[in-house]
This record gives structure tokens, C-alpha cells and sequence, in this order.
């Protein structure tokens, strides 16, 4: 069974879009802070979300 910080809600914002709140925990852990920029890619069965980096 799944941790219960492993489950959340998508949330729907305004007109369209969507948001998903994540556990402080996790954020800390990868070093993330408040309006870092982050890269969305969709991949098979999901979507992945990483730090965004210049090429």
C-alpha cells in the first residue's frame, strides 16, 4: 500500500490549468526552492519533472 504522501489530488486553478501540491519533504530532498525553474517532459504512462538546466 502507498504511503499517504505518495498520494495527491490534482487540483484545477482558473480556466484551466491544473496544479499538484508536493510534500516539503520531497522538495527539500532535491535541493528545490521557490521559483526554480523546472523541466515537464511526458513520457510513457506519466510525466517527468526535473530541475531545468541551460544546454
Amino acid at each position: 500500500m502507498k504511503n499517504e504522501k505518495e498520494i495527491r489530488k490534482l487540483t484545477k486553478t482558473g480556466r484551466g490549468s491544473r496544479y499538484i501540491i508536493l510534500p516539503k519533504e520531497f522538495l527539500d530532498d532535491l535541493g528545490w526552492r521557490e521559483h526554480q525553474k523546472l523541466s515537464i517532459e511526458r513520457v510513457r504512462g506519466g510525466i517527468l519533472i526535473k530541475d531545468w538546466r541551460k544546454k
